[in-house]
């Protein structure tokens, strides 16, 4: 839509300035060629004032000034650039114009005798940025589509007002977010989560609990990328998603103030900025509560041991949970001079969560006959606590598009879990129950350094090289104790010890894009990453950790092309890895639900996967419209693998799978109206699964359709008041061994402005109609059945207030600023079955992977698991070596 409009804008200069002028044959949108047949050329690129993104779609008309007549006209492209030809010598105005923001002149002496006049960057600002005491925003589309990405304009969606990133994340294209905050991007959950463009050891340690540290509307827009350039790391099978918060590039001072508060959690923020000159400052802070978020589970499973006995045990509990989350940080830029410049951030986030599980009954039956009941009161507690520290140098050269930046980042994460579970036997009410415990100290530190260059050649070629070194060190320290009879009892060596991982990785990558035949592009990249990892135990009754080092070798390729004026076709090849991160490594035994026990292998390997993707884009009159399609596969599958010891179902991994997922998804973004816009899309795909285990007693496999699907919208009423809506369903995910039940959400949000949009009050309702629901789940095999069933009450009512004060005006002079990835390591999938999750019994989150090098709480992966046999607990680490 943006196009036509660009496009009827840029018909209307030429055609009705040019009186009588017979139009030159042009380049479709790309170039409307003037008559004068000079021989200069002006160029430059179009870039947002606030964001100094570029923007397409820009219209340009050189006007000579003598008449004031326009001679010719063109539109920018995707990457904001634009190019005039044939220009004469004499005096012009360059007139820019384009929907949301202020139109801008630019006048120009051209004499033939300079070939090129080359402009650089020229800032746009929004029609909001004015010296009004307001905060600026500039409008913006919901959905964009660049060359390798989707973007989600989070801040242009008033329902997130009062949620976390996990309300924001369902909303974007391709992205499926569970109940328990799990994230998957087609099906998968090897995602890498950044922010900022930078990676931060609060992914690293529970990814779904880290999302809910994010306050909604703090989130400026989510990109979706699917098919990562070589710049990228390695790591992310499915892809990259890059949350980026908002942030002020204004001169003067700004503050802003919101809050909301509802029947399940509150939260209050405070932002303020101050700039002036060639330095800037900015304070942020925003907490989150959440609380009265009570749950039902219920779970039946029926194990058979080696010699045949079958133990049938059935459970439920009441569960409840509350949480409270916080992120806080200070940032500094300064502009050295127009070449070179710093900028530099300090943020503290915290993650407190406890889950509460009252009652839980454990009824155990042998042949059919009730042999013992047991109540147990638990207690599990998740404390964690992140400092990210950042400093960035960039120096732009006057060669347009050649630039140097020198990235660095300290990240830290301490986190601090444990469980206590009190138990009290055939419903006895002893004074002093026996007792298990559980508590794991550990932290996650990266330290990382990252050197980017990039150099044009000629007019439509561009090379990007780099290097990178990151250094982690993990350390996880966790103790198990007893108690029978007020008394203190032995427990098994294995359970207690410190586990150190230390993991170095060196990279450098080349990339190399080039713009051919008027309507190709093309990006080709190699990237090259070299590993070593050291790790060790303390306690020396465990034999030590020999991992060797290994190397990878990733290609990437992205070519596209204009099948018409407003048609894109495009289509890519990547091959990703996977590293383990310490959720999956940890060798602490996680058992705060006794008949669902995981403990890590530190003997994983990385898993590698191949992505192939074809998609089409198009705009029309009253929308846009895109589909993609892909295939994926992955060998060397880091897969769940269980077993049974007694009655207790025990998991740990193993890199034994072979997973295939074929699909596509469909978005469309349609204007019904001036008033009212409608978009929504499906994500559908066929999985295959496989573990190619020989034995046939443990071998498995399975495969069926999932399907997905979003969809929003939003109604401009009158005097300052707005209407939008949500709704969200993930269907029933494949599992290896069985299948996890689908679930859906819906919201609806009224918003107001008032003073000038200086403040907004707004009212929202999400899943009003159903104030609860079940999601089931079943994993068979021949020797463990299982079924849960996990009861949510997530009806939510809340009122939203913002209020900004300050005085701020449109800075014409900022560059675009480079950030640190660290986009690698396997991220976490589904929870554990049986072990916990929403409404679930409590469950002590990731064991000591509160410093994994990685994202997301640890899974069980029920998608990838398998009854493999795992390792008796004789072995003290309680994990075998990878065979």
């Amino acid at each position: 839509m943006k196009k036509i409009i660009s496009f009827s804008i840029l018909l209307f200069f030429v055609f009705h300035s040019v009186s009588g002028q017979e139009k030159m044959p042009g380049n479709g949108l790309d170039s409307l060629q003037n008559t004068t047949g000079g021989k200069g050329k002006i160029a430059g690129i179009i870039v947002d004032s606030a964001s100094g993104l570029p923007v397409e779609f820009v219209t340009l008309a050189l006007i000579r000034t003598s008449d004031n007549k326009a001679i010719d006209g063109t539109l920018t492209d995707d990457k904001g650039r634009f190019t005039l030809s044939k220009t004469p010598s004499g005096t012009f105005k360059l007139s820019i114009v384009f929907i949301g923001y202020k139109n801008k002149d630019i006048l120009l002496d051209i004499d033939e005798k300079k070939e090129i006049h080359d402009l650089g960057k020229i800032d746009l600002s929004s029609l909001e940025q004015t010296t009004q005491e307001v905060l600026v925003e500039g409008k913006r589309v919901l959905i964009e589509e660049k060359v390798d990405r989707i973007v989600y304009n989070a801040e242009n969606d008033a329902t997130n007002k009062g949620g976390d990133a996990t309300d924001v994340l369902r909303k974007a294209p391709m992205l499926s977010v569970d109940m328990d905050g799990n994230l998957s991007l087609r099906g998968s959950g090897n995602v890498r989560v950044l922010i900022n463009n930078k990676p931060s050891t609060i992914m690293a340690t529970n990814l779904a609990d880290a999302l809910k540290q994010i306050p909604a509307d703090q989130i400026k827009s989510v990109e979706v990328i699917t098919s990562p350039s070589a710049k990228y790391d390695a790591e992310g099978s499915a892809g990259i998603v890059n949350i980026i918060l908002k942030k002020n590039n204004l001169e003067g001072f700004s503050l802003g103030v919101d809050a909301s508060g509802g029947i399940r959690g509150s939260s209050f923020g405070i932002n303020g900025s101050y700039k002036k000159g060639r330095m800037g400052f900015s304070l942020g802070g925003h907490g989150r509560l959440g609380y009265n978020i009570p749950g039902n589970f219920e779970n039946n499973q029926l194990t058979t041991s080696k010699t045949g006995q079958q133990i049938r045990n059935k459970q439920e509990a009441r569960t409840q949970n509350n949480m409270a989350f916080g992120s806080y940080v200070l940032g500094w830029d300064y502009d050295i001079n127009k070449n070179n410049s710093i900028n530099a951030s300090v943020k503290y986030s915290l993650r407190n969560m406890i889950n509460l599980q009252h009652d839980l009954y454990t009824r155990t039956y042998i042949n059919d006959t009730l042999s013992s009941v047991n109540r147990r009161e638990v207690e599990a507690k998740d404390l964690s606590n992140t400092v990210d520290a950042s400093l960035t140098y960039t120096h732009l050269f006057s060669k347009p598009q050649r630039e140097f930046s020198l990235l660095t980042l300290l990240s830290r994460n301490s986190r601090n879990n444990s469980f206590n579970n009190d138990i009290y036997n055939d419903n006895s009410t002893l004074a002093s129950p026996n007792t298990i415990t559980n508590t794991n100290k550990s932290y996650n530190q990266e330290v990382t350094v990252q050197a980017d260059y990039q150099e044009p050649i000629g007019k439509s070629q561009l090379v990007e090289v780099g290097a990178k070194n990151i250094m982690r060190t993990v350390s996880s320290e966790y103790q198990t104790n007893k108690t029978f009879n007020g008394s203190p009892n032995a427990v098994s060596p294995g359970l207690s010890n410190v586990f150190n991982y230390n993991q170095n990785i060196t990279a450098g990558y080349a990339t190399y894009t080039l713009s051919f035949l008027k309507t190709y592009s093309l990006k080709a990249g190699a990237r090259y990453e070299y590993t070593n990892i050291n790790a060790n135990y303390e306690n020396a009754v465990v034999s030590n950790v020999n991992i060797p080092g290994y190397n990878v070798f990733v290609p990437s390729l992205n070519i596209s092309k204009k099948v018409s004026k407003t048609s894109t076709i495009k289509a890519s090849y990547n091959r990703r890895i996977q590293r383990p991160s310490l959720q999956f490594l940890n060798p602490n035994t996680q058992a705060s639900n006794p008949l669902n026990a995981t403990v890590g292998n530190p003997y994983l390997s990385p898993e590698y996967t191949n992505n192939y993707e074809l998609s089409f884009s198009t705009f029309t009159k009253i929308g846009s419209f895109s589909l993609a399609s892909f295939m994926r596969n992955t060998t060397g599958a880091i897969q769940s693998v269980r077993d049974v010891y007694g009655d207790t179902i025990r998991t740990t991994y193993q890199n034994i799978g072979e997973e295939n997922a074929y699909g596509f998804n469909l978005f469309a973004n349609i204007n019904v109206s001036k008033k009212f816009t409608l978009n929504g899309g499906a994500d559908v795909y066929y999985a295959v699964l496989k573990n190619n285990v020989p034995d046939p007693l443990y071998n498995a496999s399975n495969q069926g359709w999932v399907a997905s699907g979003r969809i929003s919208g939003s109604y401009e009423l009158t005097r300052g008041w707005g209407l939008q809506l949500f709704s969200f369903y993930r269907g029933r995910q494949v599992q290896l061994q069985g299948y996890q039940g689908g679930f859906g959400i819906y919201s609806l949000s009224l918003k107001k402005d008032f003073n000038n949009k200086k403040g907004s009050i707004g009212f929202g309702a999400e899943n009003f109609f159903t104030p609860s629901f079940k999601i089931r789940n079943e994993l068979h095999s021949p020797v463990i059945q299982q079924n849960t069933v996990t009861t949510l009450h997530n009806m939510n009512f809340k009122i939203n207030l913002s209020y900004r004060i300050g005085k701020v005006s449109g800075d014409e002079k900022r560059k675009r600023r480079k950030t640190i990835n660290n986009d690698d390591l396997k991220d976490g999938g589904d929870t554990n079955p049986g072990a916990g999750g929403a409404g679930a019994p409590a469950t002590q989150s990731t064991g000591a992977g509160s410093g994994a090098p990685g994202g997301g709480g640890r899974p069980s992966n029920p998608q990838n698991g398998s009854n493999v046999p795992a390792t008796p607990p004789s072995n003290p680490s309680g994990v075998p070596p990878a065979k």
